[in-house]
């Protein structure tokens, strides 16, 4: 399995501050946006990334993780001259995939939660050994903004809509989904929606209609933060300082896991840790080099 980041966008929601400065690279808390999503790719132990990016942003992207090589990953890019929704992300990434599974994830969410790798592994497994999609629902007091998923009395998925007027449940489909190797063919029949926009729940629909999407509910150990609004951005960071400060570990620290993956050796963590030797950032980091 492949991993893919959508990072592009205008960043509408959090304007004036992104005129100037991509969201990806506002901090959430002590590290860039961008990290929380990629470090959860790397706890899956996939290595071959593919970020979707603005070419405005490209440069900065380069320079923030270049060929991923010093996290022992393989790092990608591939340009999104304008937004035209999040299915067209899957059809840019079709060389990048090249007939292989995908992990799927927005660049502006924030998760944290007892057993979520483990979840998430799960449902890697599952596409990998019996393919379709398998996408994670959220309570939410706003479904409005959402793609929502209905079910019916036994559980089942019922429905999937986005963004509706009247909301069947207030279950949303948060920023991680997993597909199969039909996703892009299915992303490329996609007809674009009233806004314009070719809709990743009108993927999620045929994988519906096909019998072949798988819905689990993320219950209340867990949270999700959609980090593209003003008020979502600052509690994200509120929350991650939290816990941070309670536990002292990190979340989203993607040296260190490349370290503890295996994929950088002690003397290259350290490499890495000390032009940060002054940040408490580094600081960790040498810490964990320590415990080696």
């Amino acid at each position: 399995m492949k991993a893919v980041i959508m990072a592009g966008g205008s960043g509408t929601r959090l304007y004036p501050v992104t005129i100037a400065v991509n969201k990806h690279f506002l901090p959430i808390y002590n590290k860039p946006m961008i990290y929380y999503p990629l470090s959860l790719v790397m706890l899956l132990k996939i290595r071959e990334v593919l970020f979707i990016v603005n070419p405005q942003d490209l440069e900065n992207f380069q320079k923030l993780f270049g060929d991923g090589s010093h996290l022992g990953m393989s790092i990608s890019y591939q340009i999104q001259e304008k937004p035209r929704g999040l299915a067209k992300g899957l059809i840019l990434a079709e060389e990048f995939l090249n007939g292989d599974t995908v992990c799927y994830m927005l660049g502006d969410n924030v998760f944290f939660g007892h057993n979520l790798i483990k979840i998430m592994a799960e449902a890697k497994t599952e596409i990998e050994n019996n393919g379709g999609a398998y996408v994670f629902g959220y309570y939410v007091k706003d479904p409005e903004r959402f793609g929502i998923v209905e079910f019916d009395e036994e559980g089942n998925v019922k429905s999937i809509e986005e963004k509706p007027k009247n909301p069947k449940s207030n279950f949303a489909v948060v920023g991680i989904y997993f597909y199969d190797s039909k996703a892009v063919e299915i992303a490329k029949g996609v007809e674009p929606s009233n806004r314009g926009e070719l809709e990743i729940t009108s993927v999620n629909e045929e994988y519906l209609k096909e019998g072949k999407l798988k819905v689990k509910l993320l219950g209340r150990g867990f949270a999700w933060f959609d980090a593209g609004t003003h008020d979502s951005f600052l509690e994200a960071g509120e929350f991650v300082a939290t816990i941070e400060k309670k536990t002292g570990l990190m979340i989203g620290c993607i040296e260190e896991i490349a370290y503890r993956n295996g994929w950088i050796s002690r003397e290259e963590l350290i490499k890495l840790a000390k032009p940060l030797a002054k940040t408490n950032y580094g600081k960790y980091l040498l810490e964990i080099a320590k415990e080696g």
